[in-house]
């Protein structure tokens, strides 16, 4: 049984001037070609700014989610920050999973805000996170028990930069949580800048840069390549980047 429950992603009409993200290389290239998802994993990697976190947003709110991170039921509001770029996206689906989230790196403690806020109504509300609130916990610990209780399998999972609070070992944890909840018809759309989780294995990335998007190998990546030459050089590396200063 296939998992892709988003299999493709392409722009509807033309993007108005008037909007930041027609300034965004990646962004207008899909007006060229559609995205694909082949695999169960898809990663959007590239340097800040490049677009990846605005498509990963708009695929995530075109398919229901809160913009500030949760479960399509998750209808909170802190701030109107998200782009209108879902207005001008079409995604094309296979059909709908039993499960469903949306991490939102950036927005995260609003989200533990709204978890506890509905502790008042629903004695059961801390029951998939832990059985406590998150914000009792470290920003690092509150996501992994998000990700260790929430995602239930057979579900579309979209993460933004999951990484930002995650230790080493804990983005270990989260590789093996991705590649149980795959085999468990699961689907993953992930922007990072983690060469670990980047490393999974048969995985499409997608590059976003100054020339639109590129799927790449692992060892393309720039999350790879930089990681590798300060890990193996770490001396030189950082004798150049002070020279520079």
């Amino acid at each position: 049984m296939s998992s892709q429950y988003i299999f493709e992603v392409r722009l509807k009409g033309e993007i108005p001037e008037d909007v930041y993200f027609h300034s965004i290389p990646a962004i207008r290239s899909l007006a060229s070609a559609p995205l694909l998802f082949d695999k169960p994993v898809t990663f959007f990697v590239g340097e800040n700014g490049s677009g990846k976190s605005t498509l990963l947003e708009a695929i995530a709110v075109k398919y229901g989610f809160n913009p500030e991170g949760g479960t399509r039921d998750y209808g909170f509001k802190t701030a109107d920050t998200h782009s209108e770029l879902y207005k001008h996206i079409i995604l094309a689906k296979r059909f709908r999973p039993c499960d469903g989230f949306f991490l939102r790196a950036e927005s995260f403690y609003n989200f533990a805000t709204d978890v506890d806020g509905r502790r008042k109504d629903d004695a059961f509300a801390y029951k998939n996170y832990g059985g406590r609130s998150l914000h009792t916990r470290s920003h690092g610990e509150s996501f992994a028990a998000l990700i260790k209780n929430r995602f239930f399998g057979k579900g579309l999972y979209i993460l933004d930069e999951p990484e930002a609070a995650l230790s080493v070992s804990s983005q270990y944890m989260l590789l093996s949580k991705i590649h149980k909840l795959v085999n468990d018809e699961s689907q993953f759309i992930i922007a990072t800048h983690s060469p670990i989780l980047t490393g999974y294995p048969d995985a499409d990335i997608y590059e976003f840069s100054e020339y639109g998007i590129e799927k790449v190998v692992y060892e393309q990546t720039d999350n790879y390549r930089l990681t590798k030459e300060f890990v193996n050089g770490r001396d030189r590396v950082c004798s150049m980047l002070f020279e520079e200063e």
